[in-house]
């Protein structure tokens, strides 16, 4: 369990948001992931709702006008000491801005952006709202990597925007998956090379107590699932919520 009581480390990830649209989106997101993780809506005036798990930040809703493209997946956003600065360096590197940095009404400036790859992600710099306050235990934000079949370009650009080193995995020889960590050591995530995916993308993953009753409740609340299957890190499995976005479970040893 990590209680966050300050701004995390540049680089990483701090906050996950979904975009729904407008009508009865929100309403339906609120209500399955009520009933799947037990968090509570608090509405923000003008952005959106921001998710509390006892009493705490664990994620949020962007609304978006009915008809808009919505991403699909939970947006990973990474902290950002200057927001300002370092989406100059995405820009750098050879990434887009789809939003430029802007103030969210004192919960945080934040912007959104493309990598090289095609692969939209957030840049956060905390306020009021420092992000995912609750992360690592059940029911709250666990890990993000990005999936993409252009693995060497992506790694280059997140190295190059937050001086991430990258080291490989041992523990999974068939797979070209390299970890991302913070100039200080710390893991924040990582890049898999997929040649068969159809797209980039941030991955999201939300731990939780029990793959298979995590499974269960998606279904009953109008989800869909994959049977959890065990992997080298926990049991695991693919959510699909009643919106039509994707994100991962894991229930890790204990």
């Amino acid at each position: 369990m990590s209680l966050v009581t300050r701004n995390q480390p540049e680089s990483t990830p701090t906050w996950t948001d979904l975009d729904v649209t407008e009508g009865d989106g929100a309403g339906r997101a609120v209500e399955f992931y009520g009933a799947l993780f037990g968090w509570e809506p608090r509405a923000e005036r003008g952005h959106g709702v921001t998710f509390l798990l006892r009493g705490r930040p664990v994620a949020g809703l962007r609304t978006v006008p009915a008809g808009a493209e919505r991403l699909g997946a939970w947006r990973t956003y990474f902290a950002a000491d200057d927001c300002d600065a370092v989406a100059g360096r995405v820009v750098a590197a050879g990434g887009e801005l789809r939003r430029a940095p802007a103030e969210l009404g004192g919960l945080a400036r934040a912007a959104v952006a493309v990598d090289p790859v095609g692969a939209e992600f957030g840049l956060w710099q905390g306020r009021d709202l420092l992000g995912c306050e609750r992360v690592n235990e059940p029911d709250t934000l666990v890990r993000n990597d990005l999936s993409t079949p252009e693995a060497e370009r992506a790694r280059a650009f997140y190295a190059a925007v937050f001086s991430y080193t990258l080291d490989g995995n041992k523990d999974l020889p068939d797979f070209d998956f390299t970890f991302l960590r913070r100039p200080d050591g710390h893991e924040i995530g990582g890049v898999l090379g997929t040649p068969e995916a159809p797209v980039s993308r941030w991955e999201t993953t939300f731990e939780v107590a029990d793959a298979d009753v995590t499974v269960a409740r998606a279904t009953a609340a109008g989800g869909a699932a994959q049977a959890p299957s065990a992997t080298l890190y926990g049991r695991m499995a693919q959510v699909t919520d009643p919106l039509g976005t994707t994100f991962h479970v894991i229930a890790r040893p204990r």
